[in-house]
């Protein structure tokens, strides 16, 4: 019992510092009235168009006699963007967090103080969301009062919950986003550079719930907020993680020095010779690169794959949800589909589709932290769910229809991309796994040259061998199994 009192304590006078930090941010800001009138004025104005548009979209409707659906699909969106804007423009203090006060030369006090670097961090995030929140809960609260005395619309509780959730979690992001731009930049000009990274994503986010909510999927927006949870607590970790006083105070320009990352990386994608124990002079000058094959295969591959043998859970739990996403598909939608027909193409037509493919879940990987990475695998696996349940749905035997159709290339393409995807999670979680001997850049370009050294090896030959038998042994057994 003394022990949990003693870590309890501990914990309160953690986050006692952390608040006090807090507190003097916030009081700060509310100071400025440079800072406090325009975003005011812009968090009420955005709810008056709203509403203009709001009334213009209703006697549109009833001039042209649609549904009302129309327009009641229209208020939550207007209300989710009447959330979104003052976040927005509110991002400028959070992305001042850092590099403002450094500008100003009131970061060197701050830094000097006897706190942690975590508790630095946590309590200047803190003190940059909470502005922001309270524009958007302030801009959301004026447009629901104007929308009930003007058209008499208010949402039900379950969907206001959303809104404001949806709200919370996409400003939380995008400032623990701003914060960690803040935190390694060296100018407020490049920081607001940095934030299009930041907003742009965003607000391809707010589009696709525009489209959800005008569809009313309304149960898929909760899917979306666990997505943007995941993401937060990633962005967290990964600004405390990389946030380092010393380094904020000595950095004065950022500088690209690609020729030191080219050595970094071409360090990294070498590996050692090996043949059976023997010695390089022992074999023939035409053999030699033999030891450096077995090298890559025997030694380099296997261990690059037990590294990353954690990352292998996330890949099985994508899979596993693509099945879970193809058969609630299979249940909602129907297609008439007939397992019989195939229309084969080149093999280089199928490797580059491929290729795009994994490029495409190293880019989502990178962007997302490795948590987006699993992506085309999870809509691979929920595409081949769903035709299988079309199969069967349509009187066909499902397991026939798979094992002919998919599964002479598939078990190619599932290795290949596999192991793709597992090395690029690794990749993505880079910026946010703890290494004690790598910088997060050296990290990521060790990560980087696994990945080249294993599509080398392993992920490109799969591939090309799947394209070959999907063009010209697939079409054979699908001829043979379906007749025509």
């Amino acid at each position: 019992m003394a022990g949990q009192a003693a870590l309890q304590e501990g914990w309160r006078d953690y986050f006692r510092i952390v608040l006090i930090v807090t507190k003097r941010e916030i009081r700060d800001f509310f100071r400025d009235w440079r800072l406090v009138i325009p975003i005011g004025i812009l968090t009420l104005f955005f709810p008056l168009l709203a509403n203009i548009t709001a009334l213009e979209v209703l006697q549109f409707v009833s001039r042209e006699g649609g549904a009302p659906i129309i327009w009641e699909r229209a208020f939550p969106f207007l209300l989710l963007a009447v959330g979104f804007f003052p976040i927005s423009f509110s991002l400028v203090v959070a992305l001042e967090t850092f590099v403002g006060e450094k500008e100003r030369k009131s970061l060197e006090p701050l830094l000097a103080s006897p706190i942690s670097d975590a508790q630095l961090y946590l309590g200047k995030t803190l003190a940059a969301m909470i502005p922001p929140l309270l524009a958007s809960y302030l801009g959301i609260s004026f447009y629901l009062t104007l929308l009930y005395f003007t058209v008499g619309w208010f949402p039900h509780f379950e969907l206001l919950v959303q809104i404001l959730t949806l709200t919370t979690a996409e400003g939380v992001v995008m400032v623990s986003g701003a914060v960690i731009v803040s935190s390694q930049t060296t100018s407020v000009r490049a920081a607001n550079l940095l934030a299009s990274f930041i907003i742009i994503p965003m607000a391809l986010l707010i589009q696709g719930e525009a489209v959800i909510m005008f569809w009313g999927r309304y149960p898929t927006l909760w899917w979306i907020l666990a997505f943007l949870a995941v993401v937060n607590i990633l962005l967290i970790r990964m600004g405390i993680r990389i946030f380092n006083r010393e380094e904020l105070l000595g950095r004065e320009i950022d500088m690209m020095r690609l020729g030191r990352l080219w050595r970094v990386f071409k360090r990294h994608t070498s590996w050692e010779w090996w043949f059976f124990g023997r010695q390089r002079e022992s074999l023939p000058r035409g053999l030699k690169w033999l030891g450096k094959a077995a090298g890559l295969y025997v030694q380099e591959v296997p261990g690059i794959l037990r590294q990353a043998r954690s990352s292998f859970l996330v890949v099985l739990v994508g899979v596993l949800g693509g099945l879970v996403l193809g058969l609630g598909l299979a249940n909602e939608f129907s297609y008439p589909f007939n397992p019989g027909f195939y229309n084969p193409g080149p093999p280089w037509l199928y490797l580059g589709s491929n290729l795009r493919a994994l490029a495409l879940a190293v880019l989502l990987g990178s962007l997302s932290f490795g948590s987006m990475a699993v992506a085309t695998l999870l809509g691979t696996s929920a595409v081949v769910t769903y035709l299988a349940s079309q199969v069967a749905a349509a009187g066909h035997d499902p397991w026939v229809f798979v094992l002919a159709t998919i599964a002479p290339h598939g078990a190619f393409e599932i290795l290949a991309a596999s192991l793709w995807t597992a090395l690029t999670v690794r990749l993505g979680a880079t910026f946010i796994v703890l290494s004690d001997d790598l910088t997060v850049s050296e990290a990521w370009l060790q990560a980087l040259a696994d990945l080249f050294k294993v599509s080398l090896a392993v992920v490109i030959p799969l591939l090309t061998v799947a394209a070959i038998v999907e063009s010209y042994v697939t079409p054979l057994i699908v001829s043979w199994v379906y007749g025509g």
